[in-house]
């Protein structure tokens, strides 16, 4: 995920001095972080003339990211209760979730899986909830052991995105990218994934249909990566695309009917 910032020394302390990511590499007003020293998951960006993030807009609702235990989890809550930093939390059924803004107002999930073979399935469909978080209980999984950064074997999870129109959004992922529909969540919310996990993208209408997509400088959402898993299914969405797309130093470059970047690696 790459983000615009307001001011990077003020992300930046964020999310290592405080969420515990590592530098991967740093050209001032641009910043990778990473877990395991190789992989980006986070890319910081202060562009010039950067504004406020607005209110109202497609992109950004929330990267998730993905714990390697319960236990990691349990030691993240405990450090955050600790700095009292505003939170919100949720049992998900196939996951248990803590909810944070970044110091631009970017959405944060923070969760961990349970074992895919408590997920219930119908047919094509998984059930998922946001019910209450047993929050003793997770603190507990640390039992008192401190936090002490991100594990090497945190990933991204998950993208969530406000999108302007379901319909469209839906038509996108699943006809040109070859997501699959796993939740149609009230006619509001919509989950897709790959390979029967519980979801990769989340879309929602929350911030109004129809809303425009935010400003080039905005904070927010610059845009998120997907690595494609060869060049035979990369040639398919190319061709899926019909040319509406830009290819730079071999990465695709598609815009979302909502307007959100993506590159695809």
């Amino acid at each position: 995920v790459t983000l615009n910032v307001m001011n990077i020394e003020k992300s930046l302390a964020f999310y290592t001095d405080f969420l515990g990511f590592k530098v991967l590499e740093n050209k001032g007003k641009e910043v990778v972080l990473t877990t395991n020293g190789k992989t980006a998951l986070i890319t910081l960006i202060q562009p010039a003339g950067v504004t406020p993030k607005e209110r109202n807009r497609t992109g950004l609702y929330h990267f998730a990211i993905l714990l390697p235990t319960r236990a990691d989890l349990g030691k993240m809550l405990v450090h955050l209760a600790k700095h009292r930093y505003p939170i919100g939390a949720s049992d998900h059924e196939v996951s248990e979730a803590l909810y944070l803004n970044d110091p631009d107002g970017n959405g944060i999930e923070i969760y961990c899986d349970r074992p895919a073979d408590q997920w219930h399935w119908k047919m094509d469909s998984v059930n998922m909830t946001s019910a209450q978080l047993d929050a003793e209980s997770v603190m507990a999984e640390a039992k008192g052991e401190p936090w002490e950064g991100m594990p090497r074997e945190t990933v991204m999870g998950h993208i969530h995105l406000h999108v302007s129109n379901l319909a469209e959004a839906a038509n996108f992922y699943q006809g040109v990218l070859g997501y699959d529909l796993v939740l149609n969540y009230g006619g509001q919310a919509l989950f897709l994934s790959t390979g029967k996990y519980h979801h990769h993208l989340g879309m929602n209408t929350w911030n109004g249909v129809g809303i425009p997509a935010p400003s080039e400088n905005s904070a927010g959402m610059k845009e998120y990566a997907i690595d494609v898993p060869d060049e035979a299914y990369l040639q398919k969405i190319k061709a899926a695309l019909q040319n509406d797309y830009v290819e730079k130093d071999g990465v695709v470059y598609v815009t979302d009917p909502s307007g959100t970047t993506i590159s695809l690696h």
